[in-house]
């Protein structure tokens, strides 16, 4: 099935060659250079994931990735911003990743097929702690209570669900999230997700920090 991609971006010289990029890549795109007309496209249109602008000429990106996280649309954000609070905040928030500008044409593409994928799990249930996995459903439980995660969220738990008691470095797991080349990741992009992970799943999930090393869930 197409995957709709809503592109948010003011600088038409970017625009029109990533917009080219993703149509070769067989997705569907919809460019709004406003976070106005962004708005508008967003109240009628169904999207599968949101390349947005940090910033626009009549205000933020943030409120359209808000509103799109609301909806567990992922959202990537596109920036000249790079500042490590910056894109911690952003990553906290919800987003599904921050890109720098200037960036490579393969990295984004990369980013962008990682979080429309989905998992490609067998149908069963996972269990971790007390988290339980539905696979083929691509749901997440803590005792009967549902619990909503982002697509790299996701991802990086049936990896620990899959490796329990296995010590796995952070190299690891990003090129295994990403599945390329750890080149295209921050560091400290990994540490976010666990510290995400934590938050949501909380008692339910325990996690051990290897200083140094990685991480490995008993």
């Amino acid at each position: 099935m197409e995957k709709h991609i809503l592109f948010v971006e003011d600088d038409t010289t970017i625009a029109s060659g990533l917009r080219y990029a993703m149509e070769q890549e067989g997705y569907r795109v919809t460019h709004c250079k406003s976070a106005r007309a962004a708005h508008e496209r967003a109240r009628d249109t169904q999207f599968d994931l949101v390349l947005l602008d940090m910033q626009l000429p009549d205000g933020s990106g943030k409120e359209i990735g808000q509103l799109m996280e609301a909806l567990q649309i992922p959202v990537i954000y596109l920036t000249v911003v790079d500042d490590e609070e910056e894109i911690v905040e952003a990553l906290e928030a919800g987003a599904a990743d921050y890109i720098t500008k200037p960036f490579r044409l393969r990295e984004v593409l990369a980013r962008i097929k990682k979080n429309l994928q989905g998992v490609g799990e067998e149908s069963r249930l996972l269990k971790l702690g007390g988290v339980s996995i539905d696979a083929d459903a691509g749901k997440v439980f803590v005792g009967d209570a549902p619990v909503a995660l982002t697509a790299l969220e996701y991802r990086l738990l049936l990896i620990f669900a899959q490796n329990r008691g296995i010590l796995l470095t952070r190299e690891q797991l990003l090129e295994r999230i990403w599945d390329i080349g750890g080149e295209f990741v921050e560091d400290n992009t990994l540490t976010v997700y666990v510290r995400r992970l934590r938050q949501k799943l909380g008692e339910a999930f325990s996690v051990t920090t290897v200083r140094g090393i990685g991480y490995r869930v008993d």
